[in-house]
């Protein structure tokens, strides 16, 4: 709903900007140049400033996208047509411009400096082409830290764009320029606002590390207990951003990042499973009991909001390494309840001693009605196919499915699931890239 919804609003502006282009009757190829670059300005400042409002990161709010995940892949489409639209509109307009000789062109694209609401629409064009590129897979896989510092940039480039469009706003009619951009801005600076001021006062909850449990040499669980009067409330499978303050951690002191829980809703404590994966995943590893952290969230819809209700239907769980951590959380909080269930759950991993978790999770299996764990081990069986699923999971096409492990496994087995007759909207998949 929250999807269909920001794309609608980029298609309805985008078609009253060419009622208004067409309404103007542009005349030679001139005319049509510099209405498609008043038009690649509009609509590209639009699909900005929706992707400022929708880097809020409210808890709650990703639930009307489906998730943050969704949330997250629809900021990063409109961050990336907005660049290219916003790379257009000065290429476009000089190229009208260009008929009446290459000084004209010239001149608009580079004038004096004191026509400073030009100058401010190059800077924020600069400043996008520097927060953006990392995004771009074209540029390989982004260092995490770096990217969030240049993102910090998507502030003054949305500024500089708006000074630009308040000024030369001349395409749509009356004020509507000015209403759009005016109520844009407000909603943009909300995000903003949100993000750097009120989330750190009111939406971030004290815990301290109560316990760290070595699962493996490379795989920490942490107990985290409640460090002031509130407890964060949130369904299994959701997962948090944490901060942790160790100044003797060797990197990740006060840096956020996305982790999913462990534990189960019923318990007091938070567990969040932590693999080392990266420099701050690493150093988490030696964290001290007693260090102070924040958590913001919860977020993700993995699994159906009715779920939450104890409503269990027949249901495939595919899991590889620590994404095994969802399924840990609802596991634990189905088994503390001893809810009625009819899960498989295929766990993906390289060979036995990568297993983690699996003798809890064999134990819960034990105790609970309808609850399999299937292990699948690539040593052994190679790749997870068909053939496999189908063989331990006969009615696998009555199942919801859910998906979590590496980005090679989400797509493989999304790709399995559907080939043997699983609908796409019953397959879920969670994963982490750069939330």
């Amino acid at each position: 709903m929250g999807i269909f919804s920001i794309w609608s609003s980029a298609f309805v502006v985008s078609l009253a900007t060419l009622i208004a282009i067409v309404s103007s009757h542009p005349e030679g190829l001139a005319g049509i140049l510099d209405a498609l670059g008043r038009a690649t300005g509009i609509v590209g400042l639009l699909m900005l400033l929706l992707a400022a409002a929708l880097s809020a990161r409210v808890p709650g709010f990703d639930r009307w996208f489906g998730g943050l995940t969704r949330l997250w892949k629809t900021h990063h489409r409109l961050g990336a047509g907005s660049l290219v639209l916003l790379l257009l509109h000065p290429v476009l307009l000089s190229l009208a411009q260009a008929e009446s000789g290459l000084d004209a062109a010239v001149q608009l694209l580079f004038p004096p400096l004191s026509d400073w609401p030009i100058w401010a629409g190059w800077a924020g064009l600069l400043l996008m082409m520097v927060f953006l590129a990392p995004s771009f897979s074209f540029f390989g896989h982004p260092d995490y830290r770096r990217w969030k510092l240049l993102h910090r940039l998507a502030g003054p480039a949305v500024i500089f764009a708006l000074m630009h469009a308040w000024q030369y706003g001349r395409t749509l009619p009356a004020n509507v320029d000015k209403w759009l951009w005016t109520v844009m801005a407000a909603m943009a600076v909300g995000a903003v606002a949100w993000r750097f001021v009120f989330s750190r006062r009111i939406g971030r909850l004290r815990y301290r590390v109560a316990r760290v449990v070595a699962v493996a040499n490379n795989l920490v669980e942490l107990v985290l207990e409640p460090a002031g009067r509130r407890r964060l409330e949130y369904d299994a499978g959701q997962f948090v951003y944490m901060a942790p303050f160790d100044r003797e951690l060797a990197a990740g002191h006060g840096e956020e990042h996305p982790y999913t829980l462990s534990s189960s809703p019923d318990e007091k404590n938070l567990r969040i499973a932590i693999k080392d994966l990266g420099d701050a995943s690493r150093a988490i590893q030696t964290i001290r009991p007693g260090t102070r952290v924040t958590i913001e969230g919860p977020y993700g819809r993995f699994f159906p909001d009715r779920e939450a209700d104890g409503e269990h239907g027949k249901q495939l769980w595919i899991a590889g390494g620590i994404g095994i951590t969802p399924f840990l959380g609802r596991a634990r909080w189905i088994s503390g309840r001893q809810r009625r269930c009819d899960v498989r759950l295929v766990y993906c991993v390289q060979d036995e001693a990568r297993a983690r978790f699996l003798e809890e999770l064999n134990a819960i299996s034990e105790t609970l009605e309808g609850f399999q764990v299937i292990p699948h081990f690539f040593y052994r069986q190679g790749p997870l196919d068909a053939g496999f699923l189908v063989t331990h999971v006969p009615d696998l096409v009555e199942r919801e499915a859910f998906v979590c492990g590496p980005p090679g496994l989400n797509t493989l087995a999304k790709r399995l699931l559907i080939g043997v007759g699983v609908g796409r909207k019953r397959i879920h998949t969670e994963e982490f890239e750069l939330l």
